[in-house]
């Protein structure tokens, strides 16, 4: 959602009460947030869930990890570039990786619709196995639960995952200061409309697949071009990047500017988007992060990461500000200046 500016900033968008979830509530968006804010934060009392990371720091003993729990409901299962079980395990280890830590181990729950065909199942496990090998994490627990035909969807799989922290290495959202450069790793859009083009059967006229990825490398790319000095680091799946901005530019009270001549939006991604009447910065990620670096280590920063082969379209894409705090805006190609907001529900439900 957008509004011009025009002097002070006013764009308080009313958002409808509701006595029953409603499918915009796991969009990502404004309705996600008045969920966690109004039904699980007042009766959930942690100051590690409060920060609303990608994952919670933790000691256990002496030693200090970071856990992170997901959730994937994708439809379809299998779609081009990945599957739900892929899926599953990169989401959760870069959640980790998004908090600053080495992701170690992981825990699996399936739950399993009646009917499902085994060859489907085994496909996705597998899938799973190898992604967790390339990651470097083992799954080392799990649970399996049957429900009636017509009450699961096929599968759903709940991943929870632990990494070792680091404590040199803390990005946090509410570390993005004033003078920051924003990066992003990777072309924007490209997993959410692999996923409607699967689900809709409908032809481009390109070739799309899933951006899906284990990023914790090229996070330690990053981290080395820095030397830590990574302020914020977010992978901006559900919502897309201007979702993730905005949860970013709020926890940080800070404003955020980006270009539009700047964003990393492919062809195919753009040409979909135009078609279908979508805008590319609210699009679902799965094998891209946004990162808050200081200015006079953005040049740097990119220039390594276009070293590695998950971020050869690294890019800066703008800049944290002291003005409008908890806003994004964006410099349009127009020349005139627009409000970035949080959609209220979802552009495409059930994304990963």
């Amino acid at each position: 959602m957008s509004a011009t500016i025009s002097g002070n900033i006013s764009c308080a968008v009313p958002i409808a009460t509701h006595d029953r979830v409603v499918l915009g509530h796991g969009s990502g968006g404004k309705l996600s947030a008045a969920l966690l804010k109004e039904h699980f934060l007042p009766h959930l009392h942690s100051h590690a869930l409060r920060m609303l990371g990608d994952g919670a720091i933790v000691s256990a003993g002496r030693t200090q990890v970071v856990l992170s729990t997901d959730t994937f409901v994708v439809n379809p299962l299998e779609f081009p570039g990945g599957d739900i079980g892929v899926l599953a395990i990169n989401g959760t280890v870069n959640d980790i990786a998004m908090m600053g830590a080495t992701p170690a181990y992981l825990t699996a729950g399936f739950i399993i619709e009646e009917g499902l065909p085994m060859e489907v199942l085994d496909r996705i496990v597998a899938s799973m196995a190898r992604a967790a090998t390339v990651a470097g994490v083992q799954v080392v627990a799990g649970d399996t639960k049957v429900v009636e035909h017509g009450k699961g969807d096929g599968l759903f799989i709940n991943t929870t995952g632990l990494g070792l922290a680091n404590s040199e290495f803390r990005p946090l959202p509410t570390s993005a200061r004033a003078g920051d450069a924003v990066l992003v790793s990777g072309s924007i859009g490209v997993h959410g409309i692999t996923i409607l083009s699967a689900r809709e059967g409908l032809d481009f006229q390109v070739d799309l697949a899933s951006d899906t990825a284990c990023l914790y490398p090229l996070v330690e790319v990053l981290r080395r071009a820095t030397d830590d000095h990574v302020a914020t680091l977010r992978d901006p799946t559900r919502g897309g990047v201007a979702s993730t901005l905005n949860e970013i530019a709020s926890a940080s009270n800070v404003g955020i500017e980006i270009d539009e001549a700047s964003l990393p939006v492919p062809t195919g991604v753009a040409g979909a988007c135009e078609m279908l009447g979508l805008d590319p910065l609210y699009v679902a990620n799965e094998g891209i992060f946004v990162a808050f670096v200081p200015e006079h280590l953005a040049d740097k920063a990119v220039e390594a990461m276009r070293g590695h082969p998950l971020g050869r379209e690294a890019r800066r894409i703008g800049k944290v500000i002291d003005d409008h705090r908890g806003l994004v805006v964006m410099r349009t190609g127009l020349g005139g200046t627009r409000v970035v907001d949080m959609l209220p529900g979802d552009q495409l439900p059930r994304i990963c």
